[in-house]
């Protein structure tokens, strides 16, 4: 009878007889990234692929981590790792423990990234960077309390300006550990505000070395820091991301301890200039101010004050003489013509005219005026109203004018 096996059975011993191969156990591959794809638990799945072939990738959380870049599509990487099935999908597949990009170096492929991440997201901008004190009275330091940096600080400042205090938070300042408390001192600083500039430094290294300032972590430490932040990191030849983001970047810890401390003597010298500059400007100003008060004070206005006041005087009686002048002739004109209307009234006047011996003559009753002969009829009453009274008639004939023509 025939042995039949089950699909899992048939995948599991594939997988075993795979797991105990020795080369498909422990091997390096190299290739090129495509179809990556970032999963929310943050393992990787990937393909890796060269001109005729692909090969199925998955690299795990535990491992993803530790890449100082970020895998993309079209990378060439060379991979650590060990062939396995997946036992489900009976597919075979390569779980990566290491990846290294090939041809450029992780650290400097990482460096470039996360430059370029940061730029974008405007933290290399110009207008977020903060102006250094010019007379700082406090400093905070953060580096190695055990290396030469801080001693180089410490010359520099007490030799240039004895009087400024410096605060000293020691950190890492390489390994795994240096970037998490370099950014915990710089916030510790803010949050403390203690101080009034921040120098974050180290002397030079390789890039590994100087790598925690690399560090995202500390790149926005700096970047959120309400107080300005000096890099001093390395040599002159030597960029960090912290350069990049800080508000002012020193080629050396000596270079930023002489850049955010003015040399003493300097300063008395520029205050004892100015001091004679204020005293000559003051003198000047005060020549310059006596000239133009001899200058007004030599006007008419104030030689003879009431000078003014005796034109405008002598104006006023002008004005007034004029104004009485006006004010005759126009009352003598409004008398001339009050007359000339007063004639001509006068003259059309009933009464004028009942003066002169005329009457009106009226209907007794209703105070219409006869105009005709055929307004009243034989035996009416009238009424005359003559110059001096009224006269009380009765109509004893008519005579009417246009029949003695007829």
């Amino acid at each position: 009878m025939r042995y039949i096996l089950s699909v899992s059975e048939i995948n599991s011993y594939i997988k075993d007889v795979i797991s105990r191969d020795l080369i498909l156990s422990n091997l390096w591959v190299r290739g090129e990234i495509s179809n990556y794809k970032y999963h929310y638990s943050g393992h990787m799945y990937f393909t890796l692929k060269d001109e005729s072939s692909v090969l199925k990738c998955v690299m795990f959380k535990s491992y993803a981590s530790a890449l100082k870049f970020q895998p993309e599509n079209g990378m060439k990487v060379i991979i650590k790792g060990y062939v396995s099935v997946f036992e489900r999908d009976g597919q075979y597949q390569l779980y990566v423990e290491e990846m290294q990009a090939d041809g450029l170096g992780n650290l400097h492929l990482a460096f470039e990234q996360l430059k370029k991440k940061l730029q974008e997201e405007g933290l290399f901008d110009p207008s977020h960077k903060k102006k250094i004190p010019l007379m700082p009275e406090r400093i905070g330091v953060v580096t190695s309390s055990t290396g030469a940096v801080i001693r180089d600080i410490i010359n520099v400042v007490s030799r240039r300006f004895r009087n400024v205090e410096i605060k000293i938070f020691p950190t890492a300042v390489q390994g795994e550990q240096a970037a998490g408390q370099i950014s915990r001192a710089i916030r510790k600083l803010n949050e403390l505000n203690c101080v009034d500039v921040i120098i974050v430094a180290r002397g030079g290294g390789s890039l590994e070395e100087l790598w925690p300032f690399n560090e995202e972590i500390v790149a926005r430490s700096i970047y959120e820091s309400k107080i300005p932040v000096i890099s001093a990191v390395g040599h002159e030849t030597d960029f960090t991301i912290a350069d990049f983001v800080a508000d002012l970047r020193a080629p050396t810890p000596s270079a930023a301890a002489e850049i955010v401390v003015p040399e003493k003597y300097m300063m008395v010298d520029r205050i004892q200039n100015l001091n004679s500059r204020l005293k000559n400007s003051l003198i000047n100003s005060m020549k310059m101010n006596k000239m133009r008060y001899i200058k007004v004070m030599n006007r008419l206005p104030f030689r003879q004050p009431y000078d003014r006041v005796y034109q405008e005087r002598m104006r006023l009686d002008v004005l007034g003489k004029s104004m009485y002048k006006s004010l005759l002739l126009i009352k003598r004109k409004a008398a001339s013509d009050f007359g000339l209307l007063a004639g001509k009234l006068d003259s059309l006047s009933p009464l004028s005219i009942l003066a002169r011996g005329y009457s009106i003559a009226k209907q007794e009753g209703k105070g219409k005026i006869i105009k005709s002969v055929k307004d009243v009829n034989t035996g009416d009453r009238v009424r005359l109203e003559v110059s001096d009274g009224e006269i009380s008639c009765v109509v004893d004939g008519i005579s009417d004018k246009n029949a003695f023509f007829k």
